[in-house]
C-alpha cells in the first residue's frame, strides 16, 4: 500500500470515528482490497465492522440478498446492483455505513456497453438512500483494482464530510 493510500485510509478512519460509525464493505472486483487497505491501519477495529467478498452473482444473492432478476436484467456491474449490495451489507451487519463495488478489472470480460475498467460504486448510511457512481478507469487489472479502492475510500469521505474533497 502506498503512502497516499495509507493516509487516505487513516482519514477514513478518523471520519468514521468522529461520526461514531462502523464500516462494512461489499466487494466484488476488488476481492477484499478495500477491507485489506482499511485494516492495515492500527486501531481499525474501532471503526471497521466486517467485509463481504461477493465475487460471483450467486454469492451476491446468497450472502447479501441481491435480487437475481436485478442481476439478470442490469448485470452485476450496475449502479442498481451495487446499491442492492450496500443495502444487503447493512442488513447483514451492525455497521452504520456500507460501501460496495462491482466492476470489470480485465484483462477480459468487457463489452461495448461495459468496457474493461467500468466500475460501479455505492455508499450508504443506515437509514438513508445510497449514493452511486460509475467510473471508467484506465490501466491493467491491478491498476483498475487499486483505483477502485481509492475511489471507494474517497467516496466514504464525501459521504461523511461532503466538503472534504
Amino acid at each position: 500500500m502506498s503512502e497516499g493510500e495509507t493516509a487516505l485510509a487513516r482519514r477514513v478512519g478518523e471520519a468514521l470515528k468522529q461520526g461514531r460509525l462502523h464500516l462494512v464493505t461489499a466487494e466484488s472486483c476488488t476481492g477484499g482490497g478495500i477491507a485489506a487497505t482499511i485494516t492495515e491501519i492500527p486501531g481499525s477495529s474501532n471503526w471497521f465492522e466486517r467485509g463481504f467478498i461477493v465475487y460471483s452473482n450467486a454469492s451476491k444473492v446468497e450472502v447479501l440478498g441481491v435480487d437475481p432478476e436485478l442481476l439478470g436484467g442490469q448485470g452485476a456491474v450496475s449502479e442498481a446492483v451495487v446499491q442492492a449490495m450496500t443495502a444487503g451489507a447493512l442488513a447483514h451487519s451492525t455497521a452504520g455505513l456500507a460501501v460496495a463495488v462491482s466492476g470489470i478489472a480485465g484483462p477480459d470480460g468487457g463489452s461495448a456497453e461495459k468496457p474493461v475498467g467500468t466500475v460501479c460504486l455505492a455508499w450508504q448510511r443506515r437509514g438513508q438512500g445510497a449514493v452511486t457512481q460509475t467510473v471508467w478507469l484506465a490501466g491493467n487489472r491491478g491498476e483498475v483494482r487499486a483505483a477502485t479502492i481509492h475511489h471507494a475510500l474517497e467516496g466514504i469521505l464525501r459521504v461523511l464530510q461532503p466538503r472534504v474533497l
